[in-house]
Protein backbone atom coordinates (compact mmCIF):
# COMPACT_ATOMS: atom_id res chain seq x y z
CA UNK A 1 0.00 0.00 0.00
CA UNK A 2 1.32 3.42 -0.85
CA UNK A 3 0.55 5.19 2.41
CA UNK A 4 2.61 8.24 3.39
CA UNK A 5 2.49 9.27 7.00
CA UNK A 6 -0.91 10.64 8.07
CA UNK A 7 0.50 12.24 11.19
CA UNK A 8 3.46 14.39 12.09
CA UNK A 9 6.46 12.06 12.38
CA UNK A 10 7.75 11.54 15.87
CA UNK A 11 11.36 12.14 16.78
CA UNK A 12 13.46 9.21 15.53
CA UNK A 13 14.54 6.64 18.09
CA UNK A 14 18.30 6.33 18.20
CA UNK A 15 20.03 2.96 18.29
CA UNK A 16 21.35 3.36 21.83
CA UNK A 17 17.86 3.71 23.28
CA UNK A 18 16.90 0.25 22.09
CA UNK A 19 17.88 -3.19 23.23
CA UNK A 20 18.06 -4.79 19.80
CA UNK A 21 17.59 -8.55 20.16
CA UNK A 22 19.29 -11.14 17.99
CA UNK A 23 17.57 -12.18 14.77
CA UNK A 24 14.77 -14.58 15.71
CA UNK A 25 13.52 -17.52 13.65
CA UNK A 26 10.68 -16.62 11.32
CA UNK A 27 8.24 -18.77 13.30
CA UNK A 28 9.01 -16.93 16.55
CA UNK A 29 7.67 -13.59 15.39
CA UNK A 30 4.54 -12.53 17.27
CA UNK A 31 1.46 -11.49 15.34
CA UNK A 32 0.31 -8.00 16.31
CA UNK A 33 -3.18 -8.44 14.87
CA UNK A 34 -5.71 -8.94 17.67
CA UNK A 35 -3.56 -7.66 20.53
CA UNK A 36 -5.36 -5.15 22.74
CA UNK A 37 -3.64 -1.84 23.36
CA UNK A 38 -2.42 -3.11 26.74
CA UNK A 39 -1.07 -6.31 25.18
CA UNK A 40 0.62 -4.39 22.38
CA UNK A 41 2.17 -2.02 24.92
CA UNK A 42 3.61 -4.94 26.86
CA UNK A 43 4.88 -6.65 23.71
CA UNK A 44 6.71 -3.52 22.53
CA UNK A 45 8.42 -3.07 25.87
CA UNK A 46 9.50 -6.71 25.88
CA UNK A 47 10.95 -6.15 22.39
CA UNK A 48 13.11 -3.27 23.61
CA UNK A 49 10.94 -0.17 23.30
CA UNK A 50 11.70 2.27 26.15
CA UNK A 51 8.75 2.51 28.54
CA UNK A 52 8.51 6.29 28.18
CA UNK A 53 7.97 5.89 24.43
CA UNK A 54 5.83 2.76 24.40
CA UNK A 55 2.45 4.47 24.66
CA UNK A 56 3.21 6.72 21.69
CA UNK A 57 4.50 3.78 19.63
CA UNK A 58 1.33 1.81 20.40
CA UNK A 59 -0.78 4.65 19.01
CA UNK A 60 1.32 4.96 15.86
CA UNK A 61 1.42 1.24 15.07
CA UNK A 62 -2.26 0.85 15.91
CA UNK A 63 -3.22 3.54 13.42
CA UNK A 64 -1.08 2.04 10.68
CA UNK A 65 -2.61 -1.42 11.07
CA UNK A 66 -6.24 -0.59 11.82
CA UNK A 67 -6.85 2.80 10.21
CA UNK A 68 -4.62 2.66 7.13
CA UNK A 69 -4.56 -1.10 6.61
CA UNK A 70 -0.77 -1.34 6.34
CA UNK A 71 0.79 -4.83 6.45
CA UNK A 72 4.48 -3.91 6.08
CA UNK A 73 6.45 -2.26 8.88
CA UNK A 74 8.67 -0.58 6.26
CA UNK A 75 5.70 1.58 5.24
CA UNK A 76 5.22 2.98 8.76
CA UNK A 77 7.09 6.11 7.80
CA UNK A 78 6.64 8.08 11.01
CA UNK A 79 8.77 5.49 12.81
CA UNK A 80 12.57 5.59 12.65
CA UNK A 81 14.16 3.17 10.19
CA UNK A 82 16.01 1.18 12.86
CA UNK A 83 12.81 0.84 14.89
CA UNK A 84 10.95 -0.46 11.85
CA UNK A 85 13.71 -3.04 11.45
CA UNK A 86 13.26 -4.05 15.08
CA UNK A 87 9.51 -4.49 14.58
CA UNK A 88 10.07 -6.60 11.47
CA UNK A 89 12.46 -8.87 13.38
CA UNK A 90 10.20 -9.42 16.34
CA UNK A 91 6.66 -9.15 14.95
CA UNK A 92 4.42 -9.78 11.96
CA UNK A 93 1.05 -8.51 10.72
CA UNK A 94 -0.57 -11.76 9.62
CA UNK A 95 -4.12 -12.42 8.44
CA UNK A 96 -6.03 -15.61 7.64
CA UNK A 97 -5.44 -16.86 4.11
CA UNK A 98 -8.29 -16.72 1.61
CA UNK A 99 -8.72 -20.24 0.23
CA UNK A 100 -11.83 -19.47 -1.81
CA UNK A 101 -14.09 -16.48 -2.33
CA UNK A 102 -17.59 -17.00 -3.68
CA UNK A 103 -19.93 -14.22 -4.75
CA UNK A 104 -23.67 -14.89 -4.73
CA UNK A 105 -26.13 -13.62 -7.30
CA UNK A 106 -27.34 -11.15 -4.63
CA UNK A 107 -23.83 -9.81 -4.00
CA UNK A 108 -23.16 -11.77 -0.81
CA UNK A 109 -19.51 -12.79 -0.49
CA UNK A 110 -18.42 -15.94 1.30
CA UNK A 111 -14.78 -16.42 2.23
CA UNK A 112 -13.26 -19.75 3.17
CA UNK A 113 -10.27 -18.79 5.32
CA UNK A 114 -7.34 -20.91 6.41
CA UNK A 115 -5.87 -20.21 9.84
CA UNK A 116 -2.99 -21.65 11.87
CA UNK A 117 -2.88 -25.41 11.91
CA UNK A 118 -4.47 -25.65 8.47
CA UNK A 119 -7.98 -25.28 9.90
CA UNK A 120 -10.68 -23.44 7.99
CA UNK A 121 -13.52 -21.10 8.90
CA UNK A 122 -16.08 -19.21 6.88
CA UNK A 123 -16.84 -15.49 6.89
CA UNK A 124 -19.72 -13.85 5.02
CA UNK A 125 -20.18 -10.27 3.82
CA UNK A 126 -23.78 -9.19 3.14
CA UNK A 127 -24.20 -5.90 1.24
CA UNK A 128 -27.46 -4.02 1.74
CA UNK A 129 -28.73 -0.65 0.59
CA UNK A 130 -28.04 1.16 3.87
CA UNK A 131 -25.28 -0.97 5.39
CA UNK A 132 -22.85 -3.83 4.90
CA UNK A 133 -22.83 -6.62 7.48
CA UNK A 134 -19.90 -8.94 8.08
CA UNK A 135 -20.76 -12.25 9.70
CA UNK A 136 -17.67 -13.60 11.45
CA UNK A 137 -16.81 -16.89 13.14
CA UNK A 138 -15.50 -17.43 16.67
CA UNK A 139 -14.66 -21.15 16.60
CA UNK A 140 -13.59 -23.82 14.15
CA UNK A 141 -16.74 -25.93 14.11
CA UNK A 142 -19.19 -25.76 17.00
CA UNK A 143 -19.84 -27.61 20.22
CA UNK A 144 -23.60 -27.03 20.39
CA UNK A 145 -24.96 -29.50 17.79
CA UNK A 146 -28.17 -27.53 17.16
CA UNK A 147 -30.11 -29.96 14.99
CA UNK A 148 -31.29 -27.44 12.36
CA UNK A 149 -27.85 -25.86 11.86
CA UNK A 150 -25.38 -27.14 9.27
CA UNK A 151 -22.45 -25.72 11.23
CA UNK A 152 -23.58 -27.73 14.23
CA UNK A 153 -22.94 -30.98 12.37
CA UNK A 154 -19.21 -30.15 12.38
CA UNK A 155 -17.61 -30.94 15.71
CA UNK A 156 -15.64 -28.29 17.58
CA UNK A 157 -11.97 -28.25 16.62
CA UNK A 158 -10.74 -25.24 18.59
CA UNK A 159 -11.43 -21.66 19.59
CA UNK A 160 -10.22 -18.87 17.35
CA UNK A 161 -7.66 -16.47 18.76
CA UNK A 162 -8.46 -12.78 19.01
CA UNK A 163 -6.13 -12.24 16.05
CA UNK A 164 -8.02 -14.76 13.93
CA UNK A 165 -11.31 -13.07 14.79
CA UNK A 166 -10.05 -9.55 14.02
CA UNK A 167 -8.26 -10.95 10.97
CA UNK A 168 -11.60 -11.81 9.37
CA UNK A 169 -12.59 -8.14 9.51
CA UNK A 170 -9.27 -7.05 8.00
CA UNK A 171 -9.49 -9.66 5.22
CA UNK A 172 -12.96 -8.41 4.24
CA UNK A 173 -11.87 -4.78 4.25
CA UNK A 174 -8.84 -5.70 2.12
CA UNK A 175 -11.05 -7.52 -0.38
CA UNK A 176 -13.56 -4.66 -0.51
CA UNK A 177 -10.83 -2.02 -0.84
CA UNK A 178 -12.19 -0.15 2.15
CA UNK A 179 -9.03 1.37 3.61
CA UNK A 180 -8.78 5.18 3.33
CA UNK A 181 -6.48 6.65 0.70
CA UNK A 182 -3.95 9.19 2.00
CA UNK A 183 -4.65 12.61 0.58
CA UNK A 184 -8.11 11.68 -0.71
CA UNK A 185 -11.19 13.52 0.58
CA UNK A 186 -12.56 11.96 3.74
CA UNK A 187 -15.27 9.43 2.95
CA UNK A 188 -17.57 8.33 5.77
CA UNK A 189 -19.14 5.55 3.70
CA UNK A 190 -18.58 2.20 5.39
CA UNK A 191 -18.79 -0.98 3.35
CA UNK A 192 -18.32 -3.01 6.53
CA UNK A 193 -20.61 -0.96 8.75
CA UNK A 194 -21.84 -3.78 11.01
CA UNK A 195 -20.29 -6.92 12.47
CA UNK A 196 -22.31 -9.89 13.67
CA UNK A 197 -20.81 -12.78 15.60
CA UNK A 198 -23.14 -15.25 13.97
CA UNK A 199 -20.72 -17.38 11.97
CA UNK A 200 -19.24 -20.69 12.99
CA UNK A 201 -19.17 -21.38 16.74
CA UNK A 202 -20.69 -20.16 20.00
CA UNK A 203 -19.01 -16.82 20.86
CA UNK A 204 -19.63 -17.12 24.61
CA UNK A 205 -17.70 -20.38 24.73
CA UNK A 206 -14.71 -18.33 23.56
CA UNK A 207 -15.42 -15.27 25.67
CA UNK A 208 -11.94 -13.85 26.36
CA UNK A 209 -10.81 -13.93 22.73
CA UNK A 210 -14.12 -12.53 21.48
CA UNK A 211 -13.99 -9.72 24.06
CA UNK A 212 -10.42 -8.77 23.15
CA UNK A 213 -11.18 -8.90 19.43
CA UNK A 214 -14.19 -6.63 19.84
CA UNK A 215 -12.11 -4.15 21.85
CA UNK A 216 -9.84 -3.89 18.83
CA UNK A 217 -12.74 -3.54 16.39
CA UNK A 218 -14.44 -0.87 18.51
CA UNK A 219 -11.32 1.21 19.14
CA UNK A 220 -11.93 4.75 17.89
CA UNK A 221 -8.47 5.21 16.35
CA UNK A 222 -8.68 2.16 14.13
CA UNK A 223 -11.59 0.21 12.66
CA UNK A 224 -13.82 2.31 14.89
CA UNK A 225 -17.11 0.41 14.85
CA UNK A 226 -19.56 1.49 17.53
CA UNK A 227 -20.63 -1.17 20.00
CA UNK A 228 -24.15 -0.60 18.66
CA UNK A 229 -22.88 -1.77 15.29
CA UNK A 230 -21.78 -5.11 16.74
CA UNK A 231 -24.18 -7.93 17.53
CA UNK A 232 -23.18 -11.07 19.37
CA UNK A 233 -25.40 -14.08 18.86
CA UNK A 234 -25.55 -16.74 21.56
CA UNK A 235 -27.56 -19.90 22.04
CA UNK A 236 -27.89 -19.02 25.72
CA UNK A 237 -24.68 -19.53 27.71
CA UNK A 238 -26.21 -18.01 30.82
CA UNK A 239 -23.10 -17.50 33.01
CA UNK A 240 -21.47 -15.31 30.33
CA UNK A 241 -24.42 -13.06 29.53
CA UNK A 242 -23.85 -10.50 32.29
CA UNK A 243 -20.10 -10.48 31.51
CA UNK A 244 -20.91 -9.72 27.89
CA UNK A 245 -22.96 -6.71 28.95
CA UNK A 246 -20.27 -5.40 31.29
CA UNK A 247 -17.08 -6.19 29.35
CA UNK A 248 -18.19 -5.83 25.71
CA UNK A 249 -21.49 -3.93 25.82
CA UNK A 250 -22.50 -4.83 22.28
CA UNK A 251 -25.99 -5.71 21.12
CA UNK A 252 -27.18 -9.20 21.96
CA UNK A 253 -29.08 -11.69 19.83
CA UNK A 254 -30.34 -14.97 21.23
CA UNK A 255 -30.90 -18.11 19.19
CA UNK A 256 -34.26 -18.88 20.74
CA UNK A 257 -36.14 -20.95 18.15
CA UNK A 258 -38.73 -22.62 20.42
CA UNK A 259 -41.32 -21.78 23.05
CA UNK A 260 -41.29 -24.99 25.11
CA UNK A 261 -38.37 -26.72 26.77
CA UNK A 262 -39.30 -29.97 25.08
CA UNK A 263 -38.90 -28.49 21.59
CA UNK A 264 -35.91 -26.32 22.46
CA UNK A 265 -34.11 -29.30 24.02
CA UNK A 266 -34.29 -30.92 20.60
CA UNK A 267 -33.43 -27.88 18.51
CA UNK A 268 -30.88 -26.22 20.83
CA UNK A 269 -29.46 -28.91 23.16
CA UNK A 270 -27.76 -26.38 25.45
CA UNK A 271 -31.31 -25.72 26.70
CA UNK A 272 -30.96 -28.91 28.76
CA UNK A 273 -28.35 -27.08 30.82
CA UNK A 274 -29.95 -23.63 30.92
CA UNK A 275 -33.65 -23.88 30.17
CA UNK A 276 -35.94 -21.18 28.81
CA UNK A 277 -36.87 -19.75 32.22
CA UNK A 278 -33.23 -19.56 33.33
CA UNK A 279 -32.19 -17.94 30.07
CA UNK A 280 -34.96 -15.34 30.13
CA UNK A 281 -34.15 -14.41 33.73
CA UNK A 282 -30.56 -13.70 32.66
CA UNK A 283 -31.71 -11.67 29.66
CA UNK A 284 -33.99 -9.33 31.59
CA UNK A 285 -31.04 -7.37 32.99
CA UNK A 286 -29.00 -7.19 29.78
CA UNK A 287 -30.41 -3.95 28.31
CA UNK A 288 -29.77 -2.15 31.60
CA UNK A 289 -26.25 -3.56 32.12
CA UNK A 290 -25.12 -2.89 28.56
CA UNK A 291 -27.12 0.28 27.93
CA UNK A 292 -28.61 -1.47 24.90
CA UNK A 293 -32.02 -0.61 23.57
CA UNK A 294 -33.28 -4.16 23.16
CA UNK A 295 -32.46 -7.82 22.69
CA UNK A 296 -33.04 -9.61 19.40
CA UNK A 297 -34.68 -13.01 19.60
CA UNK A 298 -33.76 -15.14 16.58
CA UNK A 299 -36.41 -17.63 15.62
CA UNK A 300 -35.87 -20.06 12.74
CA UNK A 301 -39.14 -21.10 11.12
CA UNK A 302 -39.41 -24.89 10.84
CA UNK A 303 -42.43 -26.42 9.19
CA UNK A 304 -44.67 -28.17 11.72
CA UNK A 305 -42.09 -27.89 14.51
CA UNK A 306 -42.25 -24.40 16.03
CA UNK A 307 -44.38 -22.31 13.68
CA UNK A 308 -47.95 -22.59 14.97
CA UNK A 309 -50.16 -19.70 16.09
CA UNK A 310 -49.92 -21.08 19.63
CA UNK A 311 -46.11 -20.95 19.40
CA UNK A 312 -46.37 -17.28 18.40
CA UNK A 313 -48.70 -16.45 21.29
CA UNK A 314 -46.51 -18.38 23.73
CA UNK A 315 -43.42 -16.53 22.49
CA UNK A 316 -45.08 -13.19 23.18
CA UNK A 317 -45.95 -14.28 26.71
CA UNK A 318 -42.41 -15.51 27.39
CA UNK A 319 -40.62 -12.31 26.38
CA UNK A 320 -43.13 -9.94 27.98
CA UNK A 321 -41.28 -7.20 29.87
CA UNK A 322 -38.04 -7.55 27.88
CA UNK A 323 -37.27 -4.77 25.37
CA UNK A 324 -37.03 -6.92 22.28
CA UNK A 325 -37.56 -7.57 18.62
CA UNK A 326 -38.09 -10.98 17.03
CA UNK A 327 -36.18 -11.84 13.87
CA UNK A 328 -38.04 -14.55 12.00
CA UNK A 329 -35.64 -16.61 9.91
CA UNK A 330 -36.96 -18.78 7.08
CA UNK A 331 -35.07 -22.04 7.49
CA UNK A 332 -32.13 -22.28 5.09
CA UNK A 333 -32.05 -25.87 3.93
CA UNK A 334 -28.84 -27.83 3.49
CA UNK A 335 -28.07 -31.34 2.14
CA UNK A 336 -29.43 -33.99 4.49
CA UNK A 337 -31.33 -31.57 6.68
CA UNK A 338 -34.15 -33.23 8.67
CA UNK A 339 -36.29 -30.07 8.55
CA UNK A 340 -38.23 -28.04 6.00
CA UNK A 341 -38.84 -24.31 5.74
CA UNK A 342 -42.24 -23.08 6.92
CA UNK A 343 -44.50 -21.82 4.17
CA UNK A 344 -44.47 -18.10 3.51
CA UNK A 345 -48.12 -17.84 4.58
CA UNK A 346 -47.33 -19.53 7.90
CA UNK A 347 -44.34 -17.26 8.52
CA UNK A 348 -46.43 -14.16 7.81
CA UNK A 349 -49.22 -15.35 10.13
CA UNK A 350 -46.67 -15.93 12.91
CA UNK A 351 -45.13 -12.49 12.33
CA UNK A 352 -48.55 -10.84 12.44
CA UNK A 353 -49.32 -12.26 15.90
CA UNK A 354 -45.97 -11.08 17.26
CA UNK A 355 -46.33 -7.66 15.65
CA UNK A 356 -49.82 -7.10 17.02
CA UNK A 357 -48.47 -7.85 20.50
CA UNK A 358 -46.18 -4.83 20.15
CA UNK A 359 -42.91 -6.41 19.03
CA UNK A 360 -41.11 -5.75 15.76
CA UNK A 361 -41.10 -9.03 13.84
CA UNK A 362 -39.13 -8.62 10.62
CA UNK A 363 -38.80 -11.65 8.36
CA UNK A 364 -35.16 -12.04 7.38
CA UNK A 365 -34.58 -12.23 3.65
CA UNK A 366 -32.40 -15.27 2.93
CA UNK A 367 -29.08 -14.17 1.44
CA UNK A 368 -26.38 -16.16 -0.30
CA UNK A 369 -28.30 -19.43 -0.40
CA UNK A 370 -26.83 -20.30 -3.81
CA UNK A 371 -23.34 -20.39 -2.26
CA UNK A 372 -24.38 -21.94 1.08
CA UNK A 373 -23.70 -18.64 2.86
CA UNK A 374 -27.08 -18.15 4.51
CA UNK A 375 -27.78 -18.33 8.23
CA UNK A 376 -27.11 -21.84 9.57
CA UNK A 377 -25.38 -23.05 6.38
CA UNK A 378 -21.75 -22.25 7.20
CA UNK A 379 -19.36 -25.16 7.37
CA UNK A 380 -15.75 -25.47 6.26
CA UNK A 381 -15.42 -27.07 2.85
CA UNK A 382 -13.00 -29.72 4.07
CA UNK A 383 -15.44 -30.94 6.69
CA UNK A 384 -18.37 -30.73 4.28
CA UNK A 385 -16.48 -32.78 1.73
CA UNK A 386 -15.68 -35.57 4.17
CA UNK A 387 -19.29 -36.48 4.87
CA UNK A 388 -22.10 -37.73 2.73
CA UNK A 389 -25.60 -36.27 2.92
CA UNK A 390 -26.73 -39.47 4.66
CA UNK A 391 -24.08 -39.07 7.37
CA UNK A 392 -25.03 -35.44 7.93
CA UNK A 393 -28.71 -36.33 8.24
CA UNK A 394 -27.95 -39.16 10.68
CA UNK A 395 -25.91 -36.81 12.89
CA UNK A 396 -28.68 -34.20 12.84
CA UNK A 397 -31.29 -36.79 13.87
CA UNK A 398 -29.04 -38.04 16.67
Amino acid sequence: MNAPSPVTPAAPITQDLLTIPRKLPETARRNLVGLTRAQLHEALIEAGTPERQAKMRVGQIWQWIYHWGVRDFAQMTNLAKDYRALLAERFEIALPEIVTRQISADGTRKYLLRINGGHEVETVYIPEESRGTLCISSQVGCTLTCSFCHTGTQKLVRNLTAGEIVGQVLVARDDLGEWPKPGAPKDETRLVSNVVLMGMGEPLYNFDNVRDAMKVVMDGEGISLSRRRITLSTSGIVPEIAKTAEEIGCLLAVSFHATTDETRDRLVPVNKKWNIETLLNALRDYPRLSNSERITFEYVMLDGVNDSDEDARRLVRLIRGIPAKVNLIPFNEWPGSPYRRSSWERIEAFADIVHKAGYASPIRTPRGEDIMAACGQLKSATERGRKSAAQIAAEARA
